[in-house]
């Protein structure tokens, strides 16, 4: 009977993990989400950012379509234009300037102060193309 006991107990020892062993797999895990979460926001913010360039180029291709069909710059009705974007969750301000338009326009993207993208700067982009991301400016990849 005695051996019987022994061997039982030997048999029970060896299932499960300590509480050394799990407490190790819980700080490897902690470690890694302390360094992967920063990359992942970096991520998110740049897929708003970009989101946010290409509903400027919308608005630039708008403008440009609405001065052929006006015949003039001065004709052309920018209101329905000048939202904040995304619809919805809204993270930039769009205005347009001048007011009246000339050939010579300029669409700013400013963050809304109280929400994610509150630490981006101002995007702009005018009517040559010309690009701006706070104060890099340029025709290339200002906005990255």
């Amino acid at each position: 009977m005695v051996m019987i006991t022994d061997t039982y107990r030997q048999v029970e020892s060896k299932h499960g993990f300590t509480l050394i062993e799990l407490l190790i797999v819980v700080a490897i895990i902690g470690i890694i989400a302390v360094i992967a979460y920063p990359s992942y926001q970096g991520y998110i913010e740049r897929g708003h950012r970009t989101d946010m360039m290409s509903e400027m180029h919308n608005i630039a291709s708008t403008i440009e379509s609405r001065k052929l069909a006006q015949g003039k710059y001065s004709s052309v009705v920018t209101t329905d234009l000048v939202n904040n974007y995304p619809q919805g969750d809204a993270l930039y301000t769009v205005t347009i300037s001048p007011n009246p338009l000339t050939s010579e326009w300029t669409i700013t993207a400013t963050p809304i102060p109280s929400k994610r993208m509150k630490n981006d700067t101002a995007l702009k982009l005018d009517y040559r193309g010309y690009k701006c991301r706070g104060t890099t400016c340029g025709d290339g990849n200002e906005w990255k």
